[in-house]
């Protein structure tokens, strides 16, 4: 049984999904579930599944980045596990996620393998900084990382608290980038465990409709935006305003509703971002 790990997940208006993640965690694992201002029965689904868990109710919606340190504060355990509420754990993932952290040289962060609904394997090799030069990851063997995805993180926790965790600056979207890139340049690595899996159903963390991607949009473009500007990478606000402009006209994209949203949303997100470069300042 799982005792060194603590699984925090972070939802907002999840009540639909979050049941499933819990219900795939092993019996009284360490769970924490930080309920970002949802405005539905979030919180009293995850109690019913998981009485166990610690529920921590946010007044307003404080972002992923932020509401995953803010449970963060609360684990005890060696490692912390950040796992999307429309995820779930294939039997013997935190196990073997905790094993890998024991046995695999520099191991300061993992993801186990990501699997899409059709059972698709995915292992995040791109990002919009620069990454480290390494041999591409083999699906069936450990294999180091240049980056990690945020929808299953597992870290160690002394070396999340010692690079200041997620950075509160950015609300939604790069926040994997942003913290994959503070822990290699300490000295870590990230690591593909390929005896961990994890089914993600993307994008069913939250209501589906025009206005979510419309927010969604919005905060992807500031993010990218001001973690572009955060690494001095040459030309952040082409390069965030470009692709929502390019997206909005693509046939496919203006056939749908929620794209055209989405996209007019990271339009907007861009133009905001002239004044703070994309800096959440919630306070």
């Amino acid at each position: 049984m799982p005792n060194d790990t603590t699984v925090i997940t972070v939802g907002h208006n999840s009540e639909g999904v979050i049941k499933g993640l819990l219900d795939s965690l092993p019996y009284h694992a360490s769970t924490i579930v930080v309920d970002n201002a949802s405005t539905d029965s979030t919180s009293n689904v995850a109690n019913d599944a998981a009485p166990e868990a610690k529920i921590l109710r946010l007044t307003r919606n404080e972002g992923f980045g932020r509401a995953c340190n803010f449970g963060a504060e609360f684990a005890e355990t060696t490692y912390l596990f950040f796992v999307n509420p429309d995820a779930r754990l294939a039997p013997g993932t935190i196990n073997a996620l905790e094993n890998a952290a024991d046995r695999l040289p520099n191991f300061v962060a993992g993801n186990p393998l990501m699997l899409s609904c059709k059972g698709n394997a995915r292992i995040k090799t791109t990002s919009i900084l620069p990454l480290k030069k390494i041999p591409r990851p083999q699906l069936t063997k450990d294999s180091e990382l240049a980056v990690l995805s945020g929808a299953a993180f597992f870290v160690k926790k002394q070396d999340f608290h010692a690079v200041g965790g997620f950075d509160p600056g950015i609300f939604l979207y790069h926040e994997d980038h942003d913290l994959s890139t503070r822990l290699v340049s300490e000295g870590g690595k990230l690591w593909h465990v390929a005896g961990a899996s994890a089914l993600h159903v993307a994008g069913a963390g939250s209501t589906r409709s025009t206005k979510i991607a419309f927010f969604k949009g919005y905060h992807m473009a500031r993010s990218r935006h001001y973690v572009l500007k955060k690494y001095n990478q040459p030309a952040a606000m082409l390069r965030t305003i470009g692709p929502a402009i390019f997206g909005l006209l693509l046939p496919h994209n203006l056939l749908s509703a929620r794209r055209r949203a989405k996209h007019k949303g990271q339009i907007k997100g861009a133009f905001s971002s002239f004044s703070d470069n994309g800096k959440c300042s919630l306070s």
